[in-house]
């Protein structure tokens, strides 16, 4: 996410963390560098301009904290004045309204359909009863594509297949949402470019017919400050209450993110951080800014891992860790809780310094790893998993080549499966032991932890 932005401004904070005083010219310097960057994200001129002055304005003749360095007190003005920058807070959705209707207008290809799926699936797990509109007639996969998103996250669509009067569609899916009780209709309408006028007030009458609470723009973040301009004629048009950033797993260099706000005053509520339906996330611009500034976002890691993980697993896991029970089903389990998390790169990036710490790494062979891993697992038989000790050489060659991988590999696998095993036995007689002396036993999952 921004990998380009983010290793540039962290080199200039590497020479910032070496100044002994602030003074006018050490500050220009590492500014002009921070500027550079900016404007090779593609961040809009304008803004990359304001953003230094706003910086050298509050850094120059600053009163420097005792105990901490002058470099580092520059440091923490960039990271206040880019999340001011970004939104300064995350910006919710107006869920008022029966129904609350929401429109999800923008370009060809920018990817309103896939995250209008994202949004249905968000607010069902919060609790509300969405309803999918197949507003776009001029696309022939939209309305499959949106049915097929609607049974993946149990949402029902409405779709009028063969209408072509926009207008029409959404008078008979206000009156089945009110007959069927669904509190938020999400409208996907077609893309279009903004020049082309007509399809533009098509969209304003739809605005005018419905009165929707949130009219959010979809932008793709790999656009950079050409996504201004679109955002700047959407708003015109139709007042656009924010905008949802897709595709910020890419190469997006951060144009789009660091502009929008600034120039349109519209804030940015939502990011699309890959291809999974899960994969759609509130946008915090302080924790956007500490994606950016190589300092990690430990609260979203920990809120992932949450969705992901299931509280009674982990409770039943741990009392097998803890027995010496913990087998190769239970290992496949947790493969496949930590693929739920996300690609290991991201993974890793939300760690403070990670993106340092996998500059080089080839972190696609550790998934290989892992999927390898996972199907010599899935070759085994029940019995097997339950028991790797009865693997002779025989069911190890079986085993091998249902999943595509050499005996060495598979031995491979046994022997640190082996050795992981010989540890939480050990770590299970030391809980015993702390119990027997009257000491708490150090169990993380009947720990409350607070943020």
């Amino acid at each position: 996410m921004f990998d380009s932005l983010s290793s540039k401004l962290q080199n200039v904070f590497k020479n910032l963390r070496g100044l002994g005083k602030i003074s006018d010219s050490n500050v220009s310097e590492s500014l002009r560098e921070v500027r550079l960057a900016l404007l090779d994200a593609d961040v809009h001129f304008k803004v990359a301009r304001d953003f230094i002055e706003g910086i050298k304005q509050k850094a120059i003749g600053q009163q420097v904290i005792q105990s901490i360095q002058p470099g580092q007190q520059i440091i923490k003005i960039i990271h206040d004045e880019l999340v001011a920058l970004l939104g300064s807070e995350n910006a919710g959705l107006s869920l008022e309204g029966h129904p609350c209707c929401m429109l999800m207008v923008g370009l060809h290809g920018s990817g309103k359909t896939t995250s209008s799926g994202k949004l249905a699936r968000l607010l069902h797990k919060q609790g509300r009863t969405p309803l999918l509109v197949a507003a776009d007639v001029y696309r022939l996969a939209a309305m499959d594509q949106l049915e097929t998103l609607g049974r993946q996250v149990d949402v029902p669509v409405f779709i009028r297949k063969g209408e072509t009067d926009v207008l029409k569609i959404a008078r008979e899916a206000l009156e089945y949402a009110g007959a069927e009780k669904r509190d938020t209709l999400i409208f996907d309408t077609a893309g279009r470019l903004q020049i082309d006028e007509p399809l533009i007030q098509e969209l304003v009458r739809l605005r005018d017919l419905v009165h929707p609470q949130e009219i959010l723009l979809v932008l793709d973040a790999a656009t950079g400050q050409e996504a201004v301009n679109v955002a700047t004629h959407f708003d015109q048009a139709l007042n656009i209450t924010g905008a949802i950033l897709t595709k910020l797993d890419g190469d997006a260099r951060g144009g789009a993110a660091l502009s929008l706000k600034a120039v349109t005053g519209r804030p940015i509520k939502f990011a699309g951080v890959g291809e999974k339906l899960e994969d759609f996330e509130p946008f915090h611009p302080e924790r956007m800014a500490s994606r950016i500034l190589g300092m990690g976002d430990v609260v979203s890691l920990v809120e992932r891992a949450a969705e992901a993980v299931d509280l009674d697993d982990a409770k039943r896991l741990e009392e097998k860790m803890r027995k010496g029970q913990f087998s190769l089903e239970d290992f496949l389990d947790q493969l496949r809780q930590m693929k739920k998390l996300g690609p290991l790169e991201n993974i890793v990036g939300m760690l403070p310094g990670g993106s340092e710490m996998i500059k080089g790494a080839d972190l696609s062979r550790s998934e290989k790893e892992f999927l390898h891993m996972e199907a010599m697992i899935c070759a085994m038989t029940l019995l097997e998993r339950r028991n790797p000790q009865i693997l002779n050489a025989k069911r190890r060659l079986r085993i091998a080549k249902g999943s595509g991988v050499t005996v060495t590999e598979l031995n491979n696998l046994l022997n640190r499966f082996g050795q992981m095993q010989q540890m939480m036995k050990k770590f299970g007689k030391f809980q015993k032991m702390l119990g027997k002396m009257g000491m708490p036993n150090p169990s993380m999952c009947d720990k409350k932890i607070k943020f």
